[in-house]
């Protein structure tokens, strides 16, 4: 893939380890300039970790050369403009120490800075209430987990479409829990992902007639990201996708970073309201073969 002089604006990266990163990785691989927008509270731990060198070796291409950060931009998806932020967020000191971070804001200055992008990755979910099973969770912690999972990407396309060009992509990462029960991922996150998936299918629609613009999602399969370890079964989870699915290999963020180049660039001009499950085929079993009721001796008559 050749992307030289395009330009893509990835939210949701936190560190090296997640999808985000590895999206934004194999973009500069294709000579993309990368923009990326973090969450608030950790800005500056992300900012400093980059201009240190924590990221170096995370950072090296496959030429040599070390993927570039044109810029960083604080954000916090889960406010479109800056009358939504609560006083008490605004008197944090990690959000005072920051500005223009709602979706509005971040979009504004980044048409400012830059005029046009080519591309924009949505790769960022929360949910405060993850570990919760449904029945246990709040209405506060569902409502949260869709506001920042779900509706941050139809408010990221309301203000960043105006200024993709055209024929531009947008790309956002889901998971096999929005229709299959995963027992683990709760506080309202199955729900999140379910309504984003959704959402994909209509605003193809509504953007490509209004912008000319794509917008598909990854169903990623689990990797051992540190977002991931926070939700605490990360590693079952791995261990029975390896188990189960057709493909008898661990996922790696590569895989993930290699489709979204596809999705995003001109080789998939007449793909758009898609699903691709980037899983090692996981999603097409419906039934799990290390299961001890397939183990187990046939009874005699």
């Amino acid at each position: 893939m050749h992307l030289k002089g395009k330009r893509a604006f990835i939210a949701g990266i936190g560190d090296d380890q997640g999808y985000g990163w590895a999206i934004a990785k194999a973009l500069a691989e294709a000579g993309c300039e990368i923009l990326v927008g973090t969450w608030t509270p950790i800005l500056k731990i992300f900012t400093t970790s980059y201009e240190s060198g924590k990221f170096d070796a995370s950072r090296k291409l496959s030429d040599g050369r070390m993927m570039e950060i044109s810029k960083i931009y604080a954000l916090d998806a889960s406010f479109d403009n800056p009358d939504e932020v609560p006083q008490d967020i605004r008197e944090n000191k990690r959000y005072q120490a920051a500005s223009g971070y709602t979706i509005s804001e971040v979009a504004a200055q980044v048409e400012k800075d830059y005029g046009k992008i080519d591309f924009l990755v949505h790769s960022l979910a929360n949910g405060p209430e993850v570990k919760k099973p449904l029945l246990e969770t709040s209405r506060a912690g569902y409502l949260a987990a869709l506001s920042a999972s779900s509706y941050s990407f139809v408010s990221m396309i309301a203000h960043f479409g105006p200024m993709l060009s055209e024929g531009g992509a947008i790309l956002s990462l889901t998971y096999i829990a929005s229709e299959r029960a995963v027992p683990g991922y709760g506080g309202g996150m199955s729900s999140a992902k379910a309504a984003l998936e959704s959402d994909t299918r209509t605003l193809a629609f509504e953007a490509g007639r209004k912008w000319a613009i794509r917008i598909n999602t990854i169903s990623a399969g689990p990797l051992r990201s540190r977002a991931a370890r926070a939700i605490g079964f990360i590693d079952k989870m791995i261990d029975y996708s390896n188990a189960n699915a057709p493909l008898q290999r661990e996922m790696t963020s590569e895989d993930v970073g290699n489709a979204a180049v596809f999705l995003l660039s001109p080789a998939a001009s007449a793909i758009t309201g898609t699903t691709l499950y980037v899983d090692n085929g996981m999603h097409a079993m419906g039934v799990a073969v290390d299961s001890p009721a397939l183990c187990s001796e046939p009874a005699h008559a």
